[in-house]
């Protein structure tokens, strides 16, 4: 009896505390989910970041114009748009990865996975912060070719990107979990993620904002996304870049930790 009973130990965990093997295995399943479509998943927000700029460059004129933080206005627009993209990109991957697993009715295969809650969301999200760091890159070798780009500091450009992209994966995961159907997500992504992502200064500086506006601006999470971001390239902000960088680290462990409960809690997930 006691030799079945080892033998036949149910739920036995035999892959130690962390599943890295699984964790690595939902990670590398998810990349390759966007790069099938690379065309659409990293081509077309690349295409969108050139229009942009194009269209802006084209109506604010021949970039003569220098009063954007004391820098050259296309040097002071262009890491605003990658910014955008990478986020609403990251969370577009997390949230359309669970909506459409619910939709689909394969939800119980991750459900059922030999992984943790934890290790589930994260996976998701870092898959998701790999799609905003490509295209952060692509745009930024496209753009290589048409505007002579300076980067001051690698490491707070790649830090920014990492917390800024993460959050909106973890935003994503949430938004993906509470959605039932498409249009309930692009509700969340046209009444909520958009307006904020436009509101956050990516084509503007705040200081041309009334006094009251601005300190509006200083609450809104996005903002700091953006503005610490460009930091990295200009050296220059509208705030504060120290409390942008505990902003949003604090913002990504208060955000990662309510995601894993949620999921952990089975809401809209489990029958």
């Amino acid at each position: 009896m006691v030799e079945i009973e080892n033998k036949y130990k149910i739920y036995e965990k035999k892959f130690g505390y962390v599943n890295w093997l699984g964790f690595y295995t939902l990670i590398s399943k998810e990349i390759f989910r966007y790069l099938k479509v690379a065309g659409q998943t990293l081509g077309a927000p690349a295409v969108n970041i050139i229009l942009f700029f194009t269209v802006l460059n084209i109506a604010i004129g021949d970039g003569g114009r220098s009063d954007a933080l004391g820098t050259n206005f296309m040097n002071f627009l262009l890491p605003g748009l990658i910014a955008q993209q990478a986020m609403t990109q990251a969370f577009a991957h997390s949230s359309s990865s669970l909506i459409i697993q619910k939709i689909q009715g394969n939800i119980w295969d991750t459900l059922t996975a030999p992984l943790s809650a934890f290790e589930t969301v994260t996976a998701i999200i870092l898959a998701s912060v790999s799609r905003g760091f490509l295209i952060g890159l692509i745009s930024l070798l496209i753009f290589s070719f048409i505007i002579d780009i300076r980067i001051e500091s690698f490491l707070h450009v790649f830090v920014v990107l990492f917390f800024s992209t993460f959050i909106m994966g973890a935003l994503g995961v949430m938004a993906g979990q509470h959605a039932n159907k498409f249009d309930e997500l692009a509700t969340i992504q046209n009444f909520l993620v958009l307006p904020a992502s436009f509101l956050s200064g990516s084509f503007f500086s705040i200081q041309r904002l009334p006094e009251i506006l601005q300190k509006v601006m200083l609450i809104n999470p996005f903002f700091y996304m953006v503005d610490t971001f460009r930091f990295g390239f200009i050296s220059n902000s509208d705030g504060s870049t120290k409390v942008g960088l505990i902003y949003l680290f604090l913002l990504t462990m208060i955000i990662w930790y309510l995601c894993w409960k949620l999921f952990k809690s089975g809401y809209r997930i489990k029958a």
